[in-house]
């Protein structure tokens, strides 16, 4: 018998939210602001797990800058 794991490949916004640990209405801002990416499926936002990546990758890059200059 043979096990297969499915790896999730959409995070809705909540799970992002707990992800970061962000509050639910600020991740939906980032959301609507365009800083975390998302696509809109039926009534549902959906996140991929790349673009929380990036956005955290983006954060740090931003705070790097700052403690450099």
């Amino acid at each position: 018998m043979t096990t297969t794991v499915i790896a999730r490949k959409w995070h809705t916004t909540a799970e992002v939210a707990q992800m970061l640990g962000y509050g639910l209405s600020k991740t939906k801002m980032l959301v609507l602001t365009g800083e975390i990416r998302s696509i809109k499926d039926g009534r549902n936002r959906r996140i991929l797990p790349r673009w929380v990546d990036e956005y955290v990758e983006r954060l740090a890059r931003e705070a790097e800058e700052q403690w450099s200059a």
